[in-house]
């Protein structure tokens, strides 16, 4: 009798890499990956002591692409090879199949964008903790007029600086991976608003996206293909150019003002 996919162990290799089955059919979950394994692409797999490996499906003449898996437990690994290979022998498709476009790789380390909105807030919160201590010293000194300075004109100067540099920034990396990196076609998957882009090593990766559509363009470097960006319409990115640019110009002229006013408050007795 057939064992269900349900009842399958759930295989956990060196490096805390594991393969599970589920509906959707294979996952593989890496440290920084995840790939799910349609059962259109897959070859077989095979158990080799505590070793898996995830052979895919390849055209006639081509070099089949393998996943490996070290470190599992053995009988584990041979009862979830043989009950995945039993499911596939039933198979009575074409055997002549690029199983890679079956494979989806979904990136789990964060997006450049990502990592550029933590580094702005941590600039943003320097900013007002900067403003908390300035008005604790200006006003044990007896220096109200900063304090009360300090309140519009550096909270407005914090929000215009935070909001500028996102901005900006963000336009800047586009048009930088516009004339440097890859420029690919993400066609639509059956997954409701995901993509699936080839990489340029042959793999397929897949990420989510809001806008609509049978094929998108996007944009990658190429040391990182998973960091996928979907470009701006051309008139967005400029709003997004021109609008960062002068909040950030503002912002800074705010905190040169702020500056200024706090050097002559506290150069003149009693304040200004």
């Amino acid at each position: 009798m057939p064992i269900p996919i349900a009842s399958l162990p759930v295989l956990v290799g060196r490096d805390g890499i594991v393969l599970s089955a589920e509906n959707e059919g294979l996952v593989l979950d890496l440290p920084t990956e995840q790939i799910v394994f349609t059962a259109d692409g897959l070859g077989r797999l095979r158990a080799e002591g505590g070793t898996v490996l995830i052979e895919l499906r390849a055209k006639a003449g081509a070099t089949p692409r393998v996943h490996r898996i070290d470190d599992v437990d053995p009988d584990g690994a041979t009862l979830f090879a043989d009950t995945i290979n039993d499911l596939l022998a039933n198979r009575t498709d074409s055997d002549d199949v690029d199983g890679a476009r079956f494979a989806a790789i979904r990136s789990l380390a964060p997006r450049w964008r990502h990592r550029f909105a933590r580094r702005v807030l941590r600039g943003v919160l320097g900013y007002l903790l900067a403003l908390v201590v300035l008005a604790v010293v200006a006003g044990s000194l007896g220096h109200w007029d900063v304090v009360i300075l300090e309140i519009p004109v550096g909270g407005i100067s914090c929000l215009a600086l935070g909001s500028g540099a996102y901005g900006l920034g963000q336009s800047m990396r586009e048009r930088w991976l516009q004339r440097h990196g890859v420029a690919v076609t993400a066609t639509r998957a059956t997954s409701p608003g995901a993509y699936v882009y080839p990489d340029g090593t042959g793999d397929y990766r897949i990420f989510v996206h809001g806008r609509a559509g049978a094929a998108i363009t996007a944009l990658y470097p190429r040391e990182d293909p998973g960091d996928v960006l979907v470009p701006s319409p051309r008139s967005a990115r400029l709003v997004s150019t021109v609008g960062g640019g002068f909040l950030l110009a503002c912002g800074i002229a705010g905190t040169v003002a702020l500056a200024l006013l706090t050097v002559s408050s506290f150069g003149t007795p009693g304040g200004l």
